[in-house]
């Protein structure tokens, strides 16, 4: 019996991905960065979304969640930082409130005089040094999502004015000592800057009995 010419084989049905799937063969992930770096740098942080990243590179939110789970880890990413600031504030709180400046001042050190995480500090502080976009993220950033985070804690007072001045000493250290290479801080040692610094990091975010 001949085959009817004219009767085509069914197609198979379509299958719906669940969602946050990635398509295959795109750089989905590569695209959501990209869509991202331009959201940051023209709403900043605080008024960046998940819904707008995922918007500007035409996928699902979903997807933007299923590769990097929070519009702070695509910071991250975008930043190429190299810590997980929602764990190492988690990390600085499990131990309490007393010594946490000179805790975060050392955790912030071994981050940064690790080869691959100073590699990474200088380009962010270079760019950050004649890119306003940049600059503005740095602070919304640290300032919001790890130093304010611990005055929060504890409730202080204006936390955000808190974490900003916090934010202004820290990076002032940074700079002299990864930057311009300020003698004799360039070369001092890790607990000694910690021993030194941190007790100030602490009285600006944590308020005084």
């Amino acid at each position: 019996m001949t085959a009817d010419p004219s009767r085509r084989p069914s197609s198979p049905p379509n299958r719906r991905r669940g969602p946050g799937r990635p398509r295959g063969g795109s750089d989905t992930r590569g695209a959501i960065l990209e869509a991202a770096s331009t959201e940051f740098a023209s709403h900043g942080y605080d008024k960046t979304t998940v819904r707008g990243i995922a918007r500007a590179a035409g996928v699902d939110p979903a997807l933007v969640y299923h590769y990097f789970g929070s519009k702070e880890q695509v910071l991250v990413a975008v930043l190429d930082l190299p810590l997980n600031p929602a764990e190492a504030v988690a990390g600085l709180l499990r131990e309490g409130m007393d010594g946490i400046g000179e805790r975060l001042v050392r955790f912030l050190l071994s981050v940064w005089d690790s080869p691959a995480g100073r590699t990474r500090f200088l380009a962010l502080i270079r760019s950050a040094l004649t890119n306003d976009a940049v600059a503005d993220l740095m602070r919304e950033f640290f300032t919001r999502e790890v130093l304010s985070k611990i005055s929060k804690a504890v409730q202080a007072p204006e936390p955000e004015l808190r974490a900003s001045l916090a934010f202004s000493h820290v990076m002032g250290m940074a700079v002299a000592r990864y930057v311009l290479r300020v003698e004799p801080l360039a070369s001092a040692s890790a607990d000694e800057i910690a021993r030194l610094v941190g007790p100030i990091i602490e009285r600006y975010l944590i308020p005084s009995p």
